[in-house]
């Protein structure tokens, strides 16, 4: 339960509502506990006009059966609206603090570190912002309406009770203690197996999820029958963990109708001797028997909301789990931030942390801004954990990096990180037009009818610098050409060039090209790489590669073996030191010979 605490600042926020709800009970409640009565008064009336004689008394059994109902009718109806305002107030509330607290979360899963997101599988992440926060929902609607209503309920039909008959009162309260143990008695065993069935979830939302994302592999792979295999397998635990919680539930209900059903036959018998003896008027057996059976669904819903309460707590404890993970990557500062001078690199070294490994050892460079720096080196060298440490996606494990003197991790990082546009290897395209995930580089989003005719020209040129302008355009629908999940719909080639624009489009004070030149031809790679040399006249670029050609421009040349820049200069003074560079340049050029 006490990772329940956690939402009480939305309780807060929303009192009001929690308040007038349970205000709205209250009056619920005492209409309701008003009905009993007309039906005892009225047993009694029936009694006592019975033993004038049927027959003569037909016209008043209708006139009083008429009253009877009619009252009846109007404290129902009285009842049903008030419970009516309950679930305009309290179940909405719930709703609201739903949107909330996934916006939350959300708001949260953006500013966690890149590490994060390789240590948690996409699937966890999704199941605790939906699955997870909608059991909680459930708490916080008919969890806290039920919870109270069997409070208001109770302390009324108790007060109604001991004011009519105390002793009967006692005989019919007989077995709720043992109710109350056996509520206690399970909640422990719902709360384990609520949470086994959570994790249980999780597991079968990532396999869904990397499924669906790798089902070219699979297809490709042919081994369809083995991911219907891990998902069984996976499902049948679900669906263990999953009955075991539902035969656990379900015993509360057959076991509290008994107990109920044991207070209605104690209260009829004796009721019956009390009556036969005088000391009560047949109405109040009729008025306690209907008592005893209005407390059957709140008593009987115990489960129930017990149930709801442990999956709650068991969903937000987990939760709880992420939303007080700390951010790797923080910045307090605000201020505006200029790039003027340099981007320096001083004895610099990185460690991932989950896996151990170093991916860089004492790198030191300097890129001045406006220059070009090309960086290469094999598979594995530490060329992309440069641009993550540029980007400040990740922080070094010693050593510093400054941003014209000043060290990157006292700046503005969102400041920082607007000046930069980046083209990832792995390259991610959203299920939109083209058009859209192109303009997705600038700071808001476009819609066709504010987009001026400069933003269109400049969506234009920045295709065609790309090389994809063209391959656009022989789409029957063009640049609203719709693009399926990571755009599936396009070869990796048109991708990267998508990629390529978006990043231009931003028009960046600083370019980041993470090997993203891959999986096009020489002919369209030497046609980027001139578009980019123009516009990058006065920009800063890194271009991060294992082709010789992508980065054959660059001012200056890092090459990095290890995790180590083994050598520097640029193409023309590599290629005279007959080292590293040169060795990579033979073979590539022996690889452009062969037929």
């Amino acid at each position: 339960m006490s990772a329940l605490f956690y939402l009480n600042k939305y309780l807060v926020r929303y009192k009001w509502r929690l308040l007038l709800g349970s205000l709205f009970l209250l009056l619920k409640n005492v209409f309701q506990i008003e009905m009993p009565l007309v039906v005892g008064e009225t047993v009694n009336d029936i009694v006592k006009i019975s033993k004038e004689g049927l027959a003569a008394n037909l016209d008043e059994f209708f006139k009083l059966g008429l009253i009877a109902a009619g009252m009846y009718i109007l404290l129902s109806l009285i009842s049903g609206f008030f419970l009516f305002m309950t679930r305009q107030t309290i179940i909405i509330m719930s709703r609201l603090i739903e949107f909330d607290l996934k916006n939350e979360i959300y708001k949260h899963y953006q500013k966690l570190s890149f590490t994060f997101y390789k240590k948690n599988a996409t699937g966890d992440l999704m199941n605790r912002i939906s699955e997870d926060v909608s059991q909680v929902r459930m708490y916080l609607g008919p969890g806290i309406m039920y919870t109270v209503d069997l409070f208001f309920l109770f302390g009324l039909l108790l007060y109604r009770m001991l004011s009519t008959n105390p002793e009967l009162t006692i005989y019919v309260l007989l077995p709720l203690p043992l109710m109350s143990f056996l509520i206690y008695f399970v909640s422990s065993t719902l709360n384990k197996k609520s949470a086994k069935v959570q994790v249980s979830q999780s597991k079968l939302s990532t396999i869904v999820q990397e499924s669906f994302s790798g089902i070219r592999i699979i297809k490709s792979y042919a081994t369809e029958k083995v991911a219907e295999k891990r998902f069984d397998a996976e499902a049948e635990n679900y669906q263990k963990e999953s009955m075991s919680l539902a035969l656990t539930n379900a015993f509360f209900m057959p076991t509290i109708i008994l107990l109920i059903g044991i207070s209605t036959i104690l209260t009829i018998y004796v009721g019956g001797l009390q009556a036969a003896n005088g000391e009560i008027n047949p109405g109040e057996i009729a008025e306690f028997v209907i008592y005893v059976n209005m407390l059957t669904w709140p008593f009987a819903s115990v489960g129930w909301v017990t149930s709801i309460i442990q999956r709650a707590a068991a969903s937000q404890a987990r939760i709880n789990e992420f939303l007080k993970v700390d951010p790797e990557i923080k910045s307090t500062n605000t201020q505006a931030l200029a790039f003027e001078k340099s981007i320096r690199f001083e004895h610099v070294n990185l460690k991932y942390e989950n896996t151990g490994f170093e991916a860089l050892k004492d790198v030191s460079f300097e890129l001045p801004k406006g220059k070009t720096l090309g960086v290469i080196g094999r598979t594995g060298s530490g060329k992309s954990s440069i641009a993550y440490l540029v980007m400040r996606l990740l922080d070094p494990t010693s050593g510093k990096i400054t941003i014209d003197g000043h060290d990157l991790k006292s700046e503005n990082i969102d400041a920082w990180r607007k000046k930069i546009g980046y083209v990832p290897q792995e390259h991610f395209l959203f299920s939109d037009t083209i058009k859209n995930n192109i303009l997705f580089g600038l700071d808001r989003e476009y819609s066709e009818k504010d987009l001026s005719p400069e933003i269109e020209a400049q969506l234009i040129k920045v295709a065609k610098d790309a090389g994809i302008h063209d391959t656009i355009m022989s789409f029957p629908q063009g640049y609203d050409t719709i693009l399926g999940e990571r755009g599936i719909n396009l070869s990796g080639g048109q991708k990267q060039r998508v990629s390529i624009a978006r990043a231009l489009m931003k028009n960046p004070e600083i370019l980041v090209l993470d090997d993203c030149l891959s999986a096009v031809d020489n002919e369209t790679e030497e046609q980027i790489l001139q578009a980019l040399k123009t516009g990058l006249a006065s920009k800063t670029a890194i271009i991060i590669s294992h082709r010789i050609s992508s980065i054959k421009y660059a001012d200056s040349i890092l090459v990095v073996e290890d995790g180590k820049v083994i050598e520097e200069g640029t193409h023309e003074d590599l290629l005279k030191s007959n080292g590293a560079y040169t060795d990579i340049y033979r073979q590539q050029q022996l690889q452009q010979d062969q037929p």
